[in-house]
């Protein structure tokens, strides 16, 4: 019989949202060396020593990566005692069977590679684990969520661990899709790496390694940054600092709405609110291509009304309109001022189906983009004033979604560069690449309305 088995682990940052989340699928992403897997690992593990018949799986791309790397890692700093106390064996596989890390209480926890998936994915399990799950494809990993059926867990679960890449990677996207719960996992989440409030030897030896690197490679490996290709114009942007759980926005914020025109390429309207310190949070978008300007104003309108006599519901919840009793009201405080592009045409047919005047945009790019960049940086209390709240998008463009482009505002930013020199002239132009930054140029505007200008207030029509 196996002798009792005591594991101590105190799971940090993203680990420790992993063990108190009940997502069906969590993607932990992070700069290289935080504890990604050692905390997706932990976790399968200690359901495996406290539940008879948990059926697991932890997998690659390929079997080769997987045993030079994930189970090392496993065998060494996760499963190490257990091991040695008889808790648990290795069994090597056979022609009918893959192979396997056996429980004494018949849990199973199955390894491989997806180069050989139709021998892994030909059964059930309450859960899964991929490590640097970059590699693989979208169709593998909706592949493994149709095999989490087991039902031995009352929660069956597909966890992933990686390093960031190009922010149009579909897991980056499956994750703005929010079919993923996407964690961000840090340095200071390593114990070996930073202990009692400083960084260890080991991790100052090892951030100086990471601190060499350049580029796309630096941000992604030392700051866990979705980026694409070298020149990102906004590096002061985190998502793990200003990607923001939704909150109840008081009566007393000021509100401004900042519009961005558009048909074939997105229409933006931002709904931004201000707070008592000036710090700006983006809590309600619409991004969405191929309609009128007029349609996209009952749009906007609807997301602000409640019911203000009878039901008191918002219009996202309650079908108002086929319910006679219902008077639609505004829900919030009316927007102080709303910031428009200059095009003179929509920005009229906007006016007239809102009821409301217009501002022109500041449309000076570079000193709108350094009061971008202003505010993503921490001020004094340690806080930037500019975040986004998550969930902010009203509806989904899946035209866009399709198409890989962004479908909002927060999936544009670590895509927007700046532009290259034409011909041998090498280096970076003083302007962002003109691409997939329609949201870009609406937080732009009201960036430049706060910080360069004046506050202009909103005009009623009729």
């Amino acid at each position: 019989m196996a002798e009792a088995t005591v594991v101590t682990y105190e799971p940090r940052g993203a680990a420790r949202e992993l063990f108190q989340s009940d997502d069906l699928e969590v993607l932990l992403s992070g700069a290289a060396g935080t504890g990604k897997s050692v905390g997706a690992l932990m976790y399968l593990h200690l359901a495996c020593l406290s539940t008879p018949k948990v059926r697991a799986l932890v997998v690659r791309k390929t079997l080769a990566s997987l045993t030079a790397s994930t189970l090392v890692t496993f065998r060494e700093k996760v499963a190490k005692e257990a091991i040695e106390a008889g808790a648990l064996r290795f069994y090597g596989g056979s022609p009918q069977e893959p192979a396997s890390y056996k429980y004494a209480n018949g849990s199973v926890i199955v390894v491989g590679g997806l180069d050989r998936a139709s021998r892994l994915l030909s059964t059930e399990f309450d859960l899964v684990f991929v490590d640097e799950a970059i590699e693989v494809t979208e169709e593998d990993l909706d592949t493994i969520v149709s095999r989490l059926r087991n039902g031995v867990l009352s929660r069956q679960r597909l966890i992933m661990a990686t390093n960031p890449g190009s922010p149009t990677h579909h897991l980056k996207l499956r994750a703005d899709a929010g079919r993923c719960r996407m964690l961000y996992s840090k340095h200071e989440d390593n114990p070996r790496l930073y202990q009692d409030g400083e960084w260890t030897e080991y991790g100052q030896a090892y951030l100086a390694r990471l601190d060499s690197l350049t580029g796309a490679r630096y941000q992604r490996m030392r700051w866990g940054k979705w980026v694409a290709a070298e020149g990102i114009v906004y590096e002061g942007w985190d998502d793990g600092v200003h990607l923001v759980d939704p909150f109840p926005i008081p009566a007393e914020w000021t509100r401004w709405w900042t519009v961005d025109f558009g048909f074939t390429a997105p229409f933006v309207c931002q709904m931004w609110a201000e707070d008592g310190d000036g710090r700006l949070y983006l809590y309600r978008e619409h991004y969405r291509t191929r309609r009128l300007v007029e349609d996209h104003a009952k749009a906007i309108l609807r997301s602000v009304e409640v019911c203000v006599e009878h039901c008191g519901r918002n219009q996202r919840i309650h079908d108002h309109a086929a319910c006679e009793k219902c008077v639609m009201g505004w829900g919030e405080p009316k927007p102080r001022a709303v910031i428009v592009d200059h095009d003179a045409e929509d920005r009229a047919t906007l006016e007239r189906h809102l009821g409301m005047g217009t501002a022109a945009a500041r449309k000076g790019v570079s000193d709108g983009i350094q009061a971008v960049q202003s505010r993503l940086k921490a001020q004094g209390d340690g806080r930037p004033r500019l975040h986004i709240l998550r969930g902010a998008l009203v509806e989904r463009d899946q035209d866009l979604a399709d198409a890989k482009k962004p479908t909002c505002t927060a999936e544009e930013i670590n895509g927007y560069v700046w532009a290259v020199k034409p011909g041998n002239a090498g280096g970076l132009k003083e302007e962002p690449v003109k691409a997939d930054d329609h949201g870009m140029d609406a937080m732009r505007y009201m960036c430049a309305q706060l910080d360069l200008g004046g506050r202009t207030r909103v005009r009623w029509l009729g």
